[in-house]
């Protein structure tokens, strides 16, 4: 699939965002926390992500080494993306597939990430 605009937002819709993607490369993990929320995640460089509302409802939870931002909804509880780095240090928005309009989840083919034992 090539790269395309998307529209992605949380269950209440007070955070969206457009993202310019591919979803060729999509990834399930198994740690804690995803494997508690079923997320597909999509990793994006920060600058082909636009917070277009809701900076203001987002609430950033942190755990294990800390390095990872995990946003969510302080409305509706929704985890629509959250912020990291990648190897190299750059700043990296991960896109929670399940919340992007229009993407039919059963076309894809998530990586199974071993979150739970890195």
């Amino acid at each position: 699939m090539p790269e395309q605009l998307h529209h992605g937002s949380c269950h209440c819709g007070a955070v969206a965002y457009d993202v310019t993607m591919s979803l060729d490369n999509t990834i399930t993990c198994n740690c804690s926390m995803c494997g508690r929320a079923g997320t597909i995640l999509a990793f994006v460089p920060a600058e082909k992500f636009t917070l277009l509302s809701g900076e203001d409802a987002l609430t950033n939870y942190q755990f294990n080494k800390k390095v990872i931002d995990h946003l969510f909804c302080s409305i509706c509880g929704i985890k629509a993306f959250g912020k990291g780095k990648d190897n190299d240090g750059n700043d990296t928005v991960a896109v929670n597939v399940r919340c992007l309009d229009g993407v039919d989840i059963e076309s894809l083919s998530p990586y199974q990430y071993d979150g739970k034992n890195v």
